[in-house]
């Protein structure tokens, strides 16, 4: 019978002779593989790309007059809006609110300039308003004004034709009631051609000082538009609005809160 023969195992120092070889190839690859992962991943460094871009939104700013000619002596009233300020000033008055109206009476023509300023930059606007100077009046001739002149009209006289116009709470929209009161003031407007007439916009204490002034603004634009549309001449209306600085009542009250609500007219002088 046949005896089964056993290899004897190799001596360790041959075994890694044999493998050598191997070795060195997995040797090689992972150094390859380690190289192009490096290469993989490195990428640039933002900080060498210098600062950021500044992405604060831009400010806008208008500025409008109301009117934009008048005779010496009377006022216009300048209106701007801003955004995405946080300093405003026009030239001759200063910094003011981000949006708003003034009453100005300049003794001449006048450029008012506006600069507004933001974390987005600068920006400005302007709008020109002119002064007309009279010239020296001549001898009286004895000449009758007319019956139209506003001289021979009394406060009075106006204040009973032309009567102001109420609103509901946080509306602009004229009622019924208003609606009659300015067909009336523009019947009585109609005969007095040289009349020129102020309208107020009024709100109650209730909400911001921007947004009432805003509103006021509205009150007094939709009591113009009444009165255009029967038959008074645009440019004889000026607009002014006092939003909730100036109170005609001051209890904290529904009857009170109706009293500021108003489209007031008065005679532009």
């Amino acid at each position: 019978m046949n005896s089964i023969h056993t290899p004897k195992p190799l001596p360790s120092s041959r075994m890694v002779a044999l493998h050598r070889p191997l070795l060195l190839v997995l040797a090689g690859l992972s150094l390859a593989l380690s190289a192009g992962c490096h290469k993989k991943t490195s990428g640039i460094d933002p900080s060498s790309l210098g600062p950021s871009a500044n992405t604060a939104p831009a400010p806008t700013a208008s500025l409008t007059a109301d009117p934009v000619a008048i005779d010496l002596g009377q006022t216009v009233v300048l209106n701007w809006r801003t955004t995405n300020t946080t300093v405003v000033t026009i030239d001759g008055i200063g910094q003011v609110n981000a949006n708003g109206t003034q009453s100005v009476s300049p003794s001449n023509s006048t450029n008012f300039h506006l600069v507004a300023k933001g974390d987005g930059g600068a920006v400005e606007a302007n709008v020109r308003v002119t002064v007309r100077v009279p010239e020296r009046a001549p001898a009286s001739t004895g000449t009758v004004l007319s019956s139209g002149d506003q001289s021979l009209v009394g406060d009075q006289a106006f204040k009973a034709a032309v009567q102001d116009v109420f609103f509901d709470y946080d509306s602009d929209d004229l009622r019924p009631d208003g609606q009659q009161a300015v067909v009336q003031a523009a019947a009585f407007l109609v005969q007095h051609p040289n009349i020129r007439v102020l309208i107020g916009g009024y709100a109650d204490e209730r909400g911001s000082a921007e947004y009432n002034l805003a509103l006021g603004e509205n009150r007094a634009n939709a009591a113009k538009t009444g009165l255009i549309n029967a038959g008074v001449a645009p440019g004889r209306i000026r607009l002014i609005s006092y939003g909730k600085e100036k109170q005609f009542c001051t209890e904290a009250d529904e009857t009170c809160y109706q009293e500021n609500r108003r489209a007031q007219f008065t005679i532009d002088k």
